[in-house]
């Protein structure tokens, strides 16, 4: 179904309840820049409910409540309508209830995770009334986040790489070697904003630099689906980690001591988290306790696992609810 939307909403909708479920993200990876990106165990929840009321409703619990929009320029609300006006079918009034666990501005995809979620919501409240696959669904949090690279693997899980075309926007998807296990150290003050850190890049790179990071992003693939012992090699990066060094010092420091210690440690999206992709388990530990040495401010490093589910969406129609 497309084109100009009705003013009518469909009588399918009402009642409808979806529940969604989304993972963090952590993007880059060190030299994939704007092109590779991981799921992580780390969810954000959301219930989305049909209400017989025009506009939208939002209660926030957990990560940001009290902080973020509660009316329809909440970042899921828009999602929603974004995707109901892409594909011509007016939204009916909503009643949101989010319960965030991701952390805001520390580079785990938490404005990914939010447009996701608002379109995996619109997916299962739109059921049996238009289908979104997969391609319907990468393009619409897409145009909301500007680039796949986040979007991708909170939709589809596991590893991704993702890249845009004229046909629009594409992704592969991999699993990783079950050998690779991770640690996500977030800083308990900083914040970092994607804005702040895209604008410290600069807009043309040495040719070297670029041919550096071609072939380590290659290595990167070939590290996290076959071969973990090469991920501290694979990991180096010269095309954004080091422009954006000055904004987050204490990132930059951290990362420097774990990289000294044998560790691939990068950068997680737009910072100022660290990601330190592990080849064995015992790593994850020596991370731990090499960034609670060195860190001057307070940091929670947390051992998570890749999500290889991605985002899920659970429809309960009204005639089901009886």
């Amino acid at each position: 179904m497309s084109g100009a939307a009705s003013t009518t909403i469909d009588p399918r909708l009402a009642g409808r309840r979806v529940l969604v479920k989304v993972p963090a993200t952590t993007a880059n990876l060190g030299p994939g820049f704007d092109t590779l990106g991981l799921a992580l165990s780390v969810y954000d929840e959301l219930e989305v409910s049909v209400r017989d009321e025009p506009g939208a409703l939002v209660e926030v619990h957990g990560v940001g409540e009290g902080e973020v929009p509660t009316d329809a320029s909440n970042l899921v609300v828009r999602s929603i309508l974004h995707t109901f006006e892409k594909h011509g079918v007016t939204a009916p009034g909503l009643h949101l209830v989010a319960r965030n666990v991701i952390p805001h501005g520390r580079g785990m995809g938490s404005s990914g995770a939010a447009i996701v979620a608002g379109v995996m919501a619109a997916k299962g409240l739109l059921d049996g009334i238009v289908e979104l696959g997969p391609d319907d669904l990468l393009a619409r949090a897409t145009e909301l986040e500007g680039h796949p690279d986040n979007v991708a693997p909170a939709l589809f899980g596991g590893l991704t790489i993702a890249w845009v075309t004229t046909e629009g926007p594409q992704h592969k998807r991999l699993t990783v070697h079950r050998g690779v296990s991770l640690l996500v150290a977030v800083p308990v003050e900083s914040t970092m904003s994607t804005a702040l850190a895209r604008s410290l890049q600069p807009e043309s790179v040495p040719h070297q630099d670029a041919i550096f990071n071609v072939s380590r992003s290659a290595l990167l693939i070939a590290a996290l689906i076959q071969s973990p012992e090469l991920l501290h090699a694979a990991t180096e990066d010269k095309l954004h980690q080091s422009y954006r060094a000055s904004a987050m010092p204490e990132t930059n420091a951290l990362i420097q001591v774990l990289r000294e210690h044998g560790l691939a440690a990068v950068v997680s999206g737009a910072g100022p988290s660290v990601l330190v992709l592990c080849s064995d388990p015992s790593q994850r530990l020596l991370a731990a306790e090499l960034i609670e040495k060195h860190a001057t401010t307070p940091w929670e490093s947390h051992m998570l696992a890749v999500d290889f589910k991605g985002a899920t969406v659970v429809t309960h129609p009204a005639e089901a609810a009886a």
